[in-house]
């Protein structure tokens, strides 16, 4: 009698706490990560790395520039003088990341120096988990991302976001 007793004890004490769980609803997807997909011309990348090069020149910070249309694929590159090569493949991964998962690289960077279930993200494909890779948002529609780097996470993100401004 006393074991029929534990027992339905322990069964009631581990289903409360996943009563508890399975009412809970998940969190509700942020609102950029719901924006479909456009296409991006190449007068509008243009404009976009006009901008980028504006703001990277203005700060002196020798900058790639990439920008790729929403399935990831280049649309334009460009490499400011003296600016070292191997940023021309992170800044290609940076812009890709950040057209595939619809959000900015920079969000990949908190969630990793967060730690915990942040580490998560050294096993998603393609994500780049360093600042300077934004979404290019036009009409409500994602046409494409812009990566950027050069010099630090935090300056690359400061000339993305010029470029991405300008389709404001």
């Amino acid at each position: 009698m006393k074991s029929l007793l534990l027992a339905a004890l322990a069964t009631a004490v581990i289903s409360v706490p996943l009563a508890g769980r399975a009412q809970q609803a998940p969190p509700a997807p942020a609102p950029q990560m719901m924006l479909p997909y456009g296409p991006i011309t190449l007068v509008q990348a243009k404009k976009v790395v006009a901008a980028a090069e504006a703001e990277a020149v203005k700060n002196r910070w020798p900058v790639v520039i990439s920008v790729v249309d929403s399935g990831g694929h280049l649309v334009l590159l460009e490499r400011l003088d003296d600016t070292q090569i191997g940023s021309v493949e992170v800044a290609q991964g940076k812009a890709r990341s950040a057209a595939a998962f619809r959000r900015p690289t920079k969000s990949f960077q908190d969630s990793l120096a967060a730690g915990g279930e942040g580490l998560r993200v050294l096993k998603l494909p393609g994500a780049m988990p360093v600042e300077g890779g934004l979404p290019l948002v036009l009409d409500g529609k994602i046409i494409g991302a812009i990566g950027v780097s050069g010099v630090t996470s935090q300056q690359d993100g400061v000339v993305a976001a010029a470029g991405a401004a300008s389709l404001k």
